[in-house]
């Protein structure tokens, strides 16, 4: 933890809790918190999603976290966020990815949660595989269009 930002990348289950006692302020009038978690989907060979694996490249991703973090802070009045991601096996409806933004206002939380992931998703070095029932495994390529299933 840095100030009024917490940033990091765990080998372990994300601590929600801990994530919301951290935002939680006076000051505040609106906390956003997003957890992106594993989802039941199928393969084209309709084999089940089991779990996704992340890897990630620290010393180039927290550093890419803090900056997003920094330009949310340059686009709204955050007081307090957190940005954790997880590495390691993630199983179904665990979560992988936890923002949780302390703002004056409801909005500011909600629009800063949104630019973070989707920043997240499209820059930051880190990476999924996915793990299907039938024993193979997938690289997740960043920006491929996704099942809906």
């Amino acid at each position: 933890m840095q100030g009024d930002d917490w940033i990091d990348i765990l080998d372990s289950p994300l601590p929600t809790q801990a994530a919301i006692t951290f935002i939680t302020t006076p000051d505040a009038g609106g906390m956003a918190i997003f957890l992106g978690t594993t989802r039941t989907e199928k393969n084209p060979q309709q084999q089940e999603l089991i779990a996704l694996d992340y890897e990630a490249y620290q010393e180039m991703a927290l550093p890419q976290l803090q900056t997003l973090a920094t330009a949310a802070r340059s686009q709204w009045p955050i007081i307090k966020s957190v940005i954790l991601h997880r590495t390691g096996r993630v199983a179904l409806s665990e979560p992988s990815v936890l923002i949780a933004i302390a703002s004056p206002h409801r909005h500011e939380a909600f629009s800063a949660c949104r630019f973070i992931i989707d920043a997240i998703k499209a820059d930051v070095a880190i990476w999924k595989k996915e793990f299907w029932a039938d024993g193979s495994a997938t690289w997740v390529e960043p920006n491929a269009p996704r099942s809906t299933t």
